[in-house]
């Protein structure tokens, strides 16, 4: 059995689709403000393996509260982790690629120096650290501009935006790869399952989807295959801006973790369709 923390959020719903048996814990039963109720949960259920799929993602509110987002994600999965070293359990543990600075134009590789520019940020690069610490079999998974059909995400704010508005006005100089949460959520399985047989493969590794695009650039082609008119005008981080800093740089080299695991780059747009598709968005055969 394999145990996840998370149960409302976008990666912890793909996961209960791809893996019905599966323990997907909430709030209710493994609250991340509460570290050692998560090591507990660990202790109790001895899973096979165990996936974090919780996290605190409010990127701007962790500016006003760094010490409760810090909580939730460095002090609870490195609780976790230690649980999970101490019985030999592999542990899977979902992270972003806001742990750097955001500069240059070259993907970044999971060995890269890391520096973030946010409250956010930093609790999830002490969350890395901590799984680090604890000894056990683990892979951090870093990850950038999730979306799915279910929750908050940039694709159903431009659905729901683009239905209402002839122009919308959207960030050009942000670069990164949007990622399908079920393709996060189907790496994640696929990781956990081989750790348990090779521990040797721990370390850190990048999944983000393919091709590269901006946060304007991935709106035109949200507009497109919605069959929305709605206009997508550029604008800059400037333009824009937000309680907490975004890299503008979010590029992820993800070649180790196909050298490793043979999990190559999902392509964002095939898991836009689908997307679309779970969402009742894309017309049907006879409308196009």
């Amino acid at each position: 059995m394999i145990l996840v923390f998370g149960q409302t959020g976008q990666v912890a719903r793909e996961l209960a689709a791809l893996a019905p048996d599966a323990l997907c814990l909430g709030r209710a039963r493994a609250d991340l403000t509460d570290p050692a109720a998560c090591a507990a949960a660990v202790v109790t259920y001895r899973p096979a393996a165990v996936i974090n799929a919780a996290a605190w993602t409010a990127v701007d509110k962790a500016e006003d509260d760094e010490q409760a987002a810090t909580v939730v994600n460095a002090a609870a999965p490195g609780a976790m982790a230690q649980a999970c070293a101490a019985a030999g359990i592999p542990f899977v543990h979902i992270s972003t690629d806001y742990v750097f600075d955001g500069q240059g134009s070259l993907p970044f590789a999971p060995d890269h120096p890391t520096a973030p520019l946010s409250a956010y940020g930093r609790s999830k690069l002490a969350g890395e650290r901590a799984v680090r610490a604890a000894g056990g079999p683990h892979v951090i998974l870093r990850t950038s501009w999730v979306f799915s059909a279910h929750g908050s995400n940039f694709v159903k704010t431009m659905l729901r935006l683009g239905a209402e508005r002839q122009v919308l006005r959207v960030v050009a100089d942000q670069t990164g790869g949007p990622t399908p949460a079920a393709a996060i959520a189907a790496a994640c399985l696929t990781i956990a399952d081989r750790l348990r047989r090779d521990p040797e493969l721990s370390g850190t590794h990048h999944i983000a989807g393919a091709p590269d695009t901006t946060w304007a650039g991935f709106a035109r082609v949200i507009m497109d295959m919605a069959h929305l008119p709605t206009r997508i005008e550029e604008i800059t981080t400037a333009d824009w801006p937000t309680p907490a800093r975004r890299p503008a740089n979010s590029r992820l080299d993800c070649a180790a973790l196909e050298q490793a695991f043979g999990i190559p780059r999902p392509d964002w747009r095939a898991g836009l369709s689908a997307v679309l598709s779970e969402l009742n968005v894309l017309p049907l055969p006879h409308e196009r």
